[in-house]
């Protein structure tokens, strides 16, 4: 019987237990949504690292293959970024980048901080 992990309770047990690839990826992408909603609150959700602001703002996660971005956002949020996210995009609200490339740091950014206006429009 193999022993099974346990879950991460904080975004830095998170990254410290991801494939050595994807680190320096998640911790990237955790900059630059710290940077861009200073104010969210970090947590982990359904096993992932999660951030709110006046609802959810974005997920991200690191896999076999890839490191995966999921941005919350309206449809018209989406559409507006549609042409910015359409290479990485692999569903409506999903950017998946391949372990050991760029990760496009500005558009995720752009992306949280678009999502931190419309939350707070909403509030």
């Amino acid at each position: 019987m193999t022993k099974r992990r346990a879950r991460p309770k904080t975004v830095a047990e998170y990254i410290a237990g991801a494939a050595p690839k994807a680190r320096p990826m998640l911790r990237l992408i955790r900059r630059a949504v710290r940077a861009a909603a200073p104010r969210a609150e970090e947590r982990v959700s359904y096993g992932m690292p999660y951030y709110t602001y006046h609802g959810r703002l974005a997920y991200f996660a690191a896999f076999r293959e890839h490191v995966s971005f999921f941005f919350m956002g309206s449809p018209a949020l989406r559409t507006r970024f549609a042409a910015s996210v359409a290479r990485y995009r692999t569903s409506k609200a999903t950017l998946r980048f391949p372990l050991g490339t760029r990760v496009p740091v500005a558009l995720i950014a752009k992306l949280v901080k678009a999502r931190v206006k419309e939350n707070e429009a909403r509030s």
